[in-house]
């Protein structure tokens, strides 16, 4: 599962579905990890607004995004079409507010992406994988995410009208799946709504060329069904492309029962902060603690990394048991570890952070130069277990200054600013 981007820049015009005004929409190829990101062209500057789902700002009658004081609308028909056809990095300019609307559905961006051709760029996808089941409920809908091999949908709703009522679909999330059962489905609402929605400065390109028109009892004269279950593909069309928001693909079958797009952006941003603790859960044993620190027993004083962010941050434990040898001659009766240890174990956890920041690790040695702020907030025993979590402050070439609170239960034990270097060994 590499990373896609298109082989060569297309475009396409038409009509805004809210905004009711000409657009014209440009599919650029983008670098690795770029994501997906919007870029206004009317607008002063760079006018760019990453495709995450931190940037939602509006789910009225649809996905809005806003940066920087910047927004685009109506961006899940599009996002989908990129999440089914499995581009990772994109950027998507624009010269005016939303993309065009097409038929409606994700037919018209399918098509597009088609003629750009889509190319590998080397570098592994992110994937969010579901490794744990898990559920969010947002107003109506109700979602359950549960661990696949693949990126499942199973997708129900329920209106009270005749041609809708109870419908159910299921899929497989790939791009022969999404061109053929779910891109063509097109949008839906009810004619009763027009005036007011108008009235909201909302669907102003709306027609029967681009929205599946439906009165009191049947379809608006003229509209046609692709599918006799086309409402329910669609609502899997957009939630596929309101979870494109994670920024990541997708392994996992989701289960969505009434989905819209409040529920379905609760649902990304659940996914986007278990995907972001999936990629800072990086486990170290003490195998591999060997190979980077020089230090042995007695003066290791790490047992394992339990989380990691290159050259941003770490977590790491110490398990103090009576075994200890400086609890022999360290308040014997009332065993407490010393300050100076504490800090020192808090050091090697800051050490595993900057020597993974550099070449040949096995080549270097940290050695730190000054300490900063030092405070001691209560006693360690023998029992307890620090968690050691320091963060970057400032890397300049080899030196680097360190922030690292430790605590047991939740309670902090000692803090310290430090700054350290590596040198050859």
């Amino acid at each position: 599962m590499k990373q896609r981007t298109v082989s060569k820049a297309v475009e396409l015009s038409g009509t805004g579905l809210h905004s009711g005004t000409e657009v014209t929409m440009s599919l650029q190829p983008a670098e690795l990890d770029t994501g997906i990101v919007f870029r206004r062209t009317d607008v002063e500057g760079r006018g760019e607004v990453p495709a995450t789902v931190a940037n939602v700002a509006e789910v009225e009658r649809g996905t809005v995004l806003r940066h920087d004081g910047v927004k685009v609308r109506t961006v899940e028909h599009v996002l989908s079409a990129l999440a089914g056809l499995q581009i990772d990095n994109l950027v998507i300019e624009l010269d005016g507010e939303e993309p065009p609307v097409g038929d409606g559905s994700a037919a018209a961006f399918v098509e597009l992406l088609q003629q750009a051709g889509t190319k590998e760029q080397g570098e592994d996808a992110a994937v969010f994988e579901c490794t744990t089941p898990f559920a969010v409920n947002a107003g109506d809908s109700h979602y359950a995410v549960f661990p696949d091999d693949s990126y499942g949908l199973s997708v129900s709703i329920d209106f009270d009208h005749p041609l809708i009522r109870r419908q159910h679909a299921a899929y497989r999330v790939d791009p022969e799946t999404f061109e053929q059962e779910i891109g063509p489905a097109r949008t839906f609402g009810f004619f009763e709504d027009a005036e007011k929605l108008r009235a909201a400065g909302l669907a102003l390109g709306a027609s029967v060329e681009n929205t599946v028109v439906l009165t009191s009892d049947g379809l608006y004269e003229g509209v046609k069904l692709r599918y006799d279950d086309e409402f329910v593909r669609h609502k899997a069309l957009d939630l596929i492309g309101d979870l494109a928001l994670v920024g990541t693909r997708i392994k996992g079958r989701v289960v969505a029962e009434r989905p819209g797009h409040l529920g379905n952006i609760a649902l990304a941003r659940e996914m986007a902060e278990r995907a972001r603790r999936q990629r800072t859960t990086r486990r170290v044993d003490i195998s591999q603690i060997f190979q980077i620190l020089p230090h042995r027993y007695p003066f290791l004083l790490v047992d394992r990394v339990v989380e990691y962010e290159r050259a941003e941050r770490i977590v790491g434990i110490k398990n103090v048991t009576i075994n200890e040898p400086f609890f022999v001659g360290h308040f014997p009766g009332l065993p407490i570890m010393p300050g100076v240890l504490i800090i020192e174990a808090m050091a090697q956890v800051g050490g595993l952070l900057l020597m993974d920041t550099v070449e040949n690790p096995e080549d270097k040695i940290v050695y730190f130069m000054s300490l900063d702020k030092v405070k001691f907030r209560r006693p360690v025993i023998p029992g307890d277990q620090i968690e050691f979590e320091l963060r970057m402050l400032q890397m300049r070439r080899s030196v680097c200054r360190m922030k690292g609170i430790g605590r047991v239960d939740g309670q902090v034990v000692a803090e310290a600013e430090m700054a350290a270097q590596v040198v050859d060994r």
